[in-house]
This record gives structure tokens, C-alpha cells and sequence, in this order.
């Protein structure tokens, strides 16, 4: 049995303590990673079974007060370099996480670094394009000012030529030590993204505009190894067997940060090391992912539905997508030594862990910004650069004592009445889960929410305290000293407010407008007529035609009405339909206890006249006796009318050598729409009134024909504005 079934089935047990306002309840449950990842987590895990643990001990290492750290380089003392935006400085952080200026190139945005001779470092800048040397005391001077507006990445061979990766031409200049460049590879792409080296030291390019990745020797001749059909290839790392993992990333905004006007790029880890290469630093961008589409031109399977996606490229050339999320962004990728990798993303700062095969993605924890923009390895903790805001964070090797999970805000669509809150968890010695909730009419929480309510006592169904609101909202508290608890699922159960049904509009079609049944048999089935009416009809008529799908046909003295309603509870609705004659006050009922949505009305049981129809709309099926609600819409007026004209054919006189036959049409209720006449069932003419306009009831005619009509006999034919049809036929003599 599910967890689902056993949580629904104590919701279900619970709703018989609330008082009853509809009788159809709806439920929330979070039971899968995938639910427990729409909410947000602080110090918890969330493994691949949808399990949730206290995570490692997140804390925070250094607040750079910018929006952006989008890069980091560890330097040989312990301490850290941070290149930041939008100050374009690039920041010192000691083993004791007091953080100075290091060096401020004046410019916007430190998009890499790398390692220089002597303990300075490489920096590259945008959107001015250039890099700078800077020695280890912060002294800097200009090393090399290529004519492109961006350098997103640099990687240090181990001769010490710095290759840079450039936009938006998408160039790779190659730059010797003593600062001299020329152009070494062209992709052909937008921009020359990330960059790193292979196991042999061969160059990998890692572009942006389209997303792929290049192989190039040393005479700078590519190879492509990959084309994805992302946009961009922000991080490329490699592993002692010469596995290529990289991280691409779809341009659709996420998360809710600022969003960069300049090309997108992303930061790196430490790669694993690779003899004589010095450290290789890939750029990151910022961006917003869930709410814009994907770029046009792009949009294959693997992103139809992602943000991005992890690559893994073997050194035989083979590769395949290992992972793909649906809302995190991929940033950067570090290399576990156990194989495993850590995966930092936005645009809720989230980091997983990818092991196994096929792979599994636990997330590991969540960082309090919405973009983690790199990942690095140092001793026995991982360090996190982020973005909005740029912070530097250190996850422990130590189990945190104490997390937080609040789901997605739960929209019960109106204000609703609460049930009970469930759960399933196992807490060992010391350890223990406490559930709240809270409530509100806004969509975003705000002051003007509850506080949190509880703790609630009882895991298989303690009733909701907080008021009755539209939305609701969760929240798990996890502790333990010594151990984890283990939290598997959430749930809860809510009763809509009643709302009336609504009827929107009532059609009346034209008279005698019917639509066949769909797959209706080779009788005439009329869809909307009841059994009973269409047994008479079909006994007083000739057989119906061959089958049409749906098709118009017409039926005298049926009328058809079609009416819109919704509820919404989403409650089944069943319809009473009335009428009445202009005129009077009473409704009579003409059909109750409708399904359907349409009804064909025989109305050659009425008398001819103006009429009007009630469809009242009642959620009765849904709902106790007490709380069912009634909506009601009236009809336009309309005309039942089944006599047809009366065709006069009057005395017929000669003037000259044609004959001229005068004729009186009268109907006792609608207009005269149409006359023709036709002579020994020949063709049909129409006929034109004395008068000259066709708008009354009484209508004169005189009818002009030739000599040789003589003999003959003339029909005249008239119809109503109802589509009655009446005839008359006069010897022409």
C-alpha cells in the first residue's frame, strides 16, 4: 500500500470532524522528490526517494554586499579570491573568513581567474574586455587588451600560455607569459563560454549561442565533439579518466533575480588536477529560468522541458545526457573523489549530488541565494560562491542538528475550510518532526498571513488550526543531536467554501435546427431530444436519413437550446428547464434533472407565441441537501410558430396578352419571409408584394404571366420567418 493511499485514506477519516461545507473535499500531498523539491529546504536533504534529512551544516563564510560572485580561485595560502559584479573587484578571503580588497579593475564585472606565476593571478573583465596581471601584492597592470567586449573564461597551460574565451565574436586568443596574444581558434558561435583541458592537453571550448563543445590541437584546429541543442556550455570539468562533464544551460529566465543584459555565462570549480595545467576558471551568467521561453531556433527534446542538463563525453567521443532537471539551472559541476558529482544550480541555490548508474540526484542542500554560481572542493568542506545576493557559503562534513522544509503555497481557489495535517516520519532517540501550517488570502505570504500554527500533536491527523483562507502552507521543522529523523511524506485535506453555480449564456437556435447524435445509428438520432419524443416523431414520420457525425439537419416544430454553466467548486451540475409565454408570471417545467448541456424541445405541444426559458444550474450531486446551491439564467425571447402561411389565389384577369393572378398570403403569427411561384412545376421565381417590402403577416401579391402560361397550372409557395411553408395553386384560364 502507497504512502499516498494511507495518508488520503486518514485525511478522508479526518474530514468527518469538520463541519461540512461542500461535499467534495480536495487533498495536497508531498510524498516524492519531486513534490518535496517545489517547496523550499534549509539544512535538509531530499534523496531520490523523496526522503527528507537533515542535510550538512550550511554556514556562511563571507557576505560580499554585491549581487554576484561569479567566480572563485583558491590560492595556495588557504585563501580565497572571489571575482565579483557589478563592482568588478575582485575580493581576498582568509582561512578566517575576513574578506579585503584585493584589486578593483574599475570596470563592471570579474567574470574569471586564474592562477598566475609567483602568486599573482590572471583576471579578466567585461564588459570592457580585458585582463589584467596581478601580482601577489595587488599590483596590477594591463596583460592584454584583446578587441572583444567580453572574456568569460581563462585556462593556463603548462608551458604558461593563458587562453581566453571571448565574446561576442566567440574568439579564443592564445597569450604568451610575456602578454603578447593573437587568435587561436574560431567557433563560429556567439561566445567562447568555458574553457579547460583535456587528458591529453588538448584545449576543450565550451560555447555559448549555440551550446557545444570543441576539441582543439595545438595548431588550433577543432574538433566538435558535442552539439546540444541548449544554449550554452557554462562549465566543462574532467576527471582522472579523462571524462568530460559539462553543464549546459537552456536561456529560459528562472528563479527571480536580476537578470543580465550581457551574454550569459557561468563560474567553475577546481577541476581535478591535471599534471602541469594550472587552474581553469569558466564564467558564469545570472539569469531568471522558469516564466520566459526558450530561445527560437532551439527547442529539441532534451530542453523541452529543462532548464539544462549535465553531459558526460568519454574519451572515446561517446557521450550521453545523464541528468536533467526540470526548474534548476546547471551552473557548475565539481568532481567527487569517489566519482560522484556536486552540481550547483538556480534559480533557487539548490546543490545535488549525482552518483550512480543509471544516475540518482539527491539534493544535498539549498544555499540562501537564488543562484549557486560555483562549486569548490577544499579539505573537508565545500565552498559556495552565489549570486543574488554574492555570498560565499561552506558546507560542512557535519550533519546540521536542525532544518527546515515550507512547501509551495497550496491554492485551495477560494476560501476554504480546513481538515487535518498528516504526516509520516520516523524519529530516532533525540530526535524529532514538528509540523505547522499557516494561511492567507494573498498568492505570496506576507504580514498579512497567520502566524505559523502548531506544533500539531498527532502524525495521523491533527485538525488545521490556522483560519479559513484561500491559500495554505506547510512547514516541517527537523532536529536531532545525534541522529536524523526521517520525514516521507506531508498531507492535507481542505473543503471549498460552496459557490453558486453560474449558467453564462443560453442559445436558441434557429426552429427546426437539430444536430445529429455522434456514432448515432442509421436513425436520425437528434442529440438533446429525449427517447420518449423522438419514438413519437419517428412513428408519425418516414424513416430518418443516413448517418452524419454531429452534422445540422432540419427538423419542423423541434427547437434547440444549448446553454454554458460552470462551478467554481468543479462540482457535477444537473439542470431543471423551465418556460413560459410572454406575458405570464408562471414557470412551467419542461425537462428536469438534465446531464447534458442541450435540449431539443418538440414545441408542437405549445401554442404558437413568444416564449422565454429558464436552465436553473444546481450542484445538488455534489452537496449535502443543506448547502446545494441553485444559479438561474434566463433566455432572449424567441417565437414558437408551426401553422403555415395561407395562400389566396385571387380571380384572374387579362391585360392584354398576359394574365395577371392576385393573391392574399396571411399568417397568424410571424412575418412573411419568402414567395415564389412556379408554373407546371417548373423553376421557382420568387414573387414580390404589392408594396415592394416582404415585412408583414398580410402580404399582397399580383402575379404577371405570359400568353402562353395559358392551360397551365401556377403554384405559389410562401414561408414564414419561422420556416412554415404554405401553398396554393390556381388553373390558368
Amino acid at each position: 500500500m502507497t504512502r499516498r493511499f494511507l495518508i488520503g485514506a486518514a485525511l478522508a477519516a479526518g474530514l468527518l470532524a469538520v463541519s461540512t461545507l461542500s461535499a467534495a473535499p480536495g487533498f495536497w500531498q508531498a510524498a516524492t522528490q519531486a513534490d518535496f523539491l517545489r517547496g523550499d529546504v534549509d539544512q535538509l536533504s531530499v534523496d531520490e526517494h523523496g526522503r527528507l534529512t537533515l542535510g550538512p551544516e550550511l554556514t556562511r563564510v563571507y557576505d560580499a554586499g554585491v549581487p554576484f560572485v561569479w567566480t572563485m580561485l583558491g590560492g595556495a595560502d588557504g585563501a580565497l579570491y572571489l571575482g565579483t559584479g557589478n563592482d568588478g573587484k575582485v575580493v581576498r578571503v582568509d582561512r578566517n573568513g575576513q574578506g579585503t580588497v584585493f584589486f578593483d579593475s574599475g570596470e563592471m564585472e570579474v567574470h574569471a581567474l586564474a592562477a598566475a606565476p609567483a602568486g599573482g593571478l590572471y583576471v579578466a573583465t567585461s564588459p570592457d574586455g580585458r585582463i589584467y596581471k596581478v601580482d601577489a601584492k595587488g599590483q596590477a597592470a594591463t596583460f592584454f587588451d584583446p578587441d572583444e567586449k567580453y572574456i568569460w573564461s581563462l585556462a593556463v597551460d603548462r608551458q604558461g600560455n593563458v587562453f581566453a574565451g571571448t565574446g561576442d565574436k566567440g574568439t579564443v586568443y592564445r597569450i604568451t607569459s610575456d602578454g603578447k596574444g593573437a587568435k587561436f581558434f574560431a567557433t563560429k558561435a556567439t561566445h567562447a563560454v568555458s574553457l579547460a583541458f583535456d587528458a591529453t592537453s588538448q584545449l576543450l571550448v565550451g560555447t555559448g549561442a549555440p551550446g557545444r563543445i570543441f576539441r582543439v590541437d595545438a595548431a588550433g584546429k577543432g574538433f566538435l565533439l558535442l552539439d546540444t541543442t541548449f544554449q550554452e556550455i557554462h562549465t566543462m570539468r574532467v576527471d582522472p579518466k579523462g571524462v568530460i562533464y559539462a553543464a549546459a544551460q537552456s536561456s529560459r529566465a528562472t528563479g527571480g533575480g536580476d537578470t543580465l543584459t550581457e551574454p550569459v555565462t557561468l563560474p567553475p570549480p577546481v577541476t581535478p588536477s591535471i599534471p602541469n595545467v594550472s587552474t581553469e576558471i569558466t564564467s558564469i551568467s545570472v539569469v531568471d529560468f522558469p516564466g520566459s521561453a526558450p530561445p527560437a531556433g532551439t527547442g529539441a527534446s532534451d530542453r523541452r522541458n529543462s532548464s539544462g542538463a549535465i553531459f558526460r563525453v568519454q574519451p572515446d567521443g561517446l557521450w550521453d545526457q545523464i541528468w536533467s532537471p526540470a526548474e534548476d539551472a546547471p551552473y557548475d559541476v565539481a568532481i567527487e573523489p569517489d566519482g560522484a558529482l556536486l552540481v550547483a544550480t538556480g534559480g533557487k541555490g539548490k546543490l545535488y549530488r549525482l552518483s550512480g548508474d543509471p544516475v540518482r540526484a539527491v539534493l544535498v542542500t539549498r544555499v540562501p541565494a537564488q543562484q549557486a554560481t560555483q562549486v569548490l572542493r577544499m579539505a573537508d568542506r565545500t565552498l559556495v560562491a552565489t549570486a543574488n545576493p554574492g555570498r560565499l557559503m561552506a558546507i560542512s562534513s557535519a550533519r546540521a542538528t536542525r532544518g527546515t522544509f515550507e512547501s509551495d503555497v497550496k491554492d485551495a481557489r477560494m476560501v476554504s475550510s480546513w481538515g487535518v495535517m498528516a504526516w509520516k516520519a520516523v524519529a530516532p532517540a533525540g530526535a524529532k518532526v514538528e509540523v505547522f501550517t499557516r494561511s492567507g488570502n494573498t498568492r505570496t505570504p506576507d504580514e498579512a498571513w497567520s502566524d505559523w500554527a502548531g506544533p500539531y500533536a498527532n502524525a495521523e491527523g491533527s485538525p488545521i488550526t490556522s483560519p479559513k483562507a484561500r491559500y495554505l502552507q506547510w512547514r516541517a521543522v527537523l532536529t536531532g543531536s545525534t541522529a536524523s529523523p526521517v520525514l516521507t511524506s506531508l498531507a492535507s485535506a481542505y473543503l471549498p467554501r460552496n459557490v453558486r453555480p453560474q449558467v453564462a449564456s443560453i442559445t436558441v437556435h434557429p426552429p427546426g435546427a437539430v444536430f445529429q447524435k455522434p456514432f448515432s445509428s442509421g436513425e436520425t438520432e437528434i442529440a438533446g431530444l429525449d427517447d420518449d419524443a423522438t419514438e413519437r416523431r419517428n412513428a408519425a414520420s418516414p424513416g430518418g436519413g443516413g448517418p452524419a457525425l454531429g452534422r445540422r439537419i432540419y427538423q419542423k416544430g423541434l427547437q434547440t437550446f444549448a446553454w454554458k454553466a460552470d462551478d467554481d467548486n468543479g462540482d457535477e451540475l444537473i439542470y431543471d428547464v423551465f418556460y413560459r409565454r410572454e406575458g405570464e408570471t408562471a414557470w412551467r417545467l419542461l425537462k428536469r434533472e438534465l446531464r447534458e448541456t442541450l435540449l431539443v424541445w418538440d414545441t408542437s405541444s405549445v401554442p404558437n407565441g413568444t416564449y422565454l426559458l429558464k436552465v436553473a444550474a444546481s450542484d445538488t450531486r455534489a452537496n449535502p441537501p443543506e448547502s446545494a446551491l441553485v444559479g438561474e439564467l434566463e433566455s432572449s425571447s424567441f417565437e414558437i410558430d408551426n401553422v403555415a402561411p395561407v395562400v389566396q389565389p385571387g380571380t384572374i384577369r387579362r391585360d392584354g396578352t398576359r394574365f395577371i393572378v392576385p393573391a392574399e398570403i396571411r399568417d397568424t403569427d410571424s412575418a412573411i419571409a419568402r414567395v415564389e411561384f412556379s408554373v407546371d412545376a417548373q423553376r421557382w421565381q420568387p414573387a414580390f408584394p404589392r408594396d415592394g417590402i416582404l415585412d408583414a403577416r398580410h402580404e399582397s401579391f399580383e402575379i404577371r404571366l405570359d400568353a402562353d402560361a395559358a392551360g397551365r397550372t401556377l403554384v405559389i409557395r410562401a414561408t414564414d420567418a419561422l420556416g412554415n411553408v404554405g401553398t396554393g395553386q390556381v388553373q390558368i384560364q
